[in-house]
Formats: C-alpha cells, sequence, structure tokens
C-alpha cells in the first residue's frame, strides 16, 4: 500500500536560500563510474510516487506539525548487478532530514535536504562499485574516504541538531561490519519539515545535462531501526513512495513495514516487495 491522498498538484517550494561552500566542501565527488552525481530532493510523480526516490517519507503536515530535529537508522548494502548489459547505473541507499513530501498528498515539497548514504553502482562493463558520502544540498555530495563500503555491510547513520533551532548538525555514518566511521558537524539552514529513509536513483551530470540515473538490480538490501527526534519512527503504508521512471515503468517499490514499524525491505524492479521481520 502507497502514500494515500489524491494526485498531487505540482510541487510548491517553501523557502529559497543560499549556502556557503564549507572547508573541505569545494570539490565535487568525481563517481567510480566516471560521472559526477547529485541526490537532490524528491522529484513527486503524483501521490505514491516519485521519479527518484523509493522509501519511506513523514512530512510535517501529516505528522500534526511536528518538526525534525534528528533522525536514524541502519541498513544493508545492497548487492548491485546490471539490469541492462552496457549501461552504466546508480544508486543510493541514505536517511536524510528535508528535501521530501510536507503533506501526506505530496503537493508540498520541501527544498532542503541533509544527508549521507551509501553508493551502489554498475559500470557499463558491469563491474559494481560502492561508496559512502555525505552531502548538503544545494552543493555537491563529498565522499567519505574513511569508510570502505561492501554489499552486505551493515550501516549505521544519523543526522541530529544538538540545540533544536540551532541549524548546526552532526552528521555520523558507522560501518557496523568493518568498524570503520565517520563524524562532522556542520552548519545548514534546514526547515526541519520531512524525515526519510530512501533508495534513490541520484542524477547523474553528463554532457547532455543532467538526468536521473537509471537503478542497477539490487538484492539484500533493507532498512531497520529508524527513528525520528529520537523516538522509534513508526512508519505507516501511507508513508511508502514508490520510484517510477518518466516512462511510468516502476524501478523500485519499498515493502510495508517490518512488525516494530522502524524498518523496510525495497525491491528493484517490482511492483510488490515482501515486509522483512522486526528487529
Amino acid at each position: 500500500m502507497l502514500r494515500r491522498a489524491a494526485a498531487a498538484t505540482a510541487p510548491i517550494v517553501l523557502v529559497a536560500f543560499s549556502l556557503l561552500v564549507l572547508p573541505g566542501q569545494a570539490s565535487a565527488r568525481t563517481h567510480s563510474v566516471h560521472q559526477p552525481q547529485f541526490h537532490p530532493p524528491i522529484a513527486a510523480l503524483n501521490a505514491s510516487q516519485s521519479s527518484n526516490w523509493s522509501g519511506y517519507n513523514q512530512g510535517t503536515l501529516e505528522k500534526n506539525n511536528t518538526l525534525f530535529h534528528s533522525v536514524s537508522g541502519h541498513w544493508t548494502v545492497p548487492a548491485a548487478t546490471a539490469h541492462t548489459k552496457g549501461q552504466a547505473e546508480y544508486s543510493s541507499s541514505w536517511l536524510g532530514i528535508g528535501g521530501g513530501c510536507v503533506n501526506s498528498g505530496c503537493s508540498v515539497t520541501d527544498p532542503t535536504l541533509i544527508q549521507t548514504g551509501t553508493e551502489q553502482d554498475v559500470g557499463s562493463n558491469g563491474q559494481a562499485s560502492y561508496s559512502a558520502w555525505w552531502e548538503l544540498v544545494p552543493a555537491p555530495s563529498v565522499t567519505i574516504s574513511s569508510i570502505t563500503v561492501h554489499p552486505g555491510d551493515q550501516m549505521s547513520a544519523s543526522i541530529s541538531e544538538a540545540v533544536s533551532g540551532s541549524d548546526l548538525w552532526t552528521m555520523t555514518l558507522k560501518n557496523l561490519t568493518t568498524g570503520q566511521s565517520f563524524s562532522q558537524t556542520v552548519p545548514y539552514p534546514s526547515t526541519h519539515l520531512t524525515a526519510e529513509w530512501i533508495q534513490e536513483a541520484p542524477t547523474i551530470i553528463g554532457s547532455s545535462g543532467a538526468n536521473v540515473g537509471t537503478l542497477p538490480n539490487l538484492s539484500g538490501g533493507n532498512f531497520d531501526l529508524a527513528t525520528t527526534n529520537g523516538a522509534p519512527a513508526g512508519l505507516t503504508p501511507s508513508e511508502a513512495i514508490q520510484l517510477a521512471n518518466s516512462s511510468g515503468t516502476v524501478e523500485s517499490t519499498p515493502s510495508a513495514p517490518d512488525s516494530d514499524t522502524d524498518g523496510f525491505n525495497d525491491c528493484t524492479y517490482a511492483t510488490t516487495c515482501a515486509a522483512p521481520s522486526g528487529s
């Protein structure tokens, strides 16, 4: 079951803002399949579908005007294999604050987004590559070189505001399988309006401009232990978002929440997806 409500009207941009480039953030991440990329806010197609996101999104209007000051969760890095032979394909698993649907119908979206996650891509030669990153939209993503990523690794991430309303955020990403970790505190002018756990088709910058990448086949990935504001997320089926491409073909579908409503599976190139057991 996907997000409730009637089909959305064109998304409304709530705020405009500028962002200073932080020390050490000046150069964009050069991707392992030689294409720079970004992880932008949701591109909503209707109340339950997006052209770039698959997963779960909670919004302040849906949650009785709750503002989001922290988000956390675990995920398993999925194994990536080529969906179409000879084609470069891209995917990202991440959690973040901002950038999503503010209301249940997804007619209002948020342009701010702070996020951290992993990358699972396949080059045109069929070789998979994996990495870790963080990003402050609209700046490009930054590689986390201190963390190596492999399919099946267990990742843990959190983004939290030490003082509510301070716009000073600490991002933490840990590879629980290898013991490697990363933490950084940054200023960022968030609206605090959404929180999400997402499998994404990132935007690829190439000679023809910016285009949403095509997902590879992904297997073995799931999200769990999701929290917002320090409490279990309490995911509901109506918060699910399915990813469909410009032709309307479904590329990724989240499952219903697990029994303790803090996790889900995400299945590529499927219109249904079985839910995991509880944590």
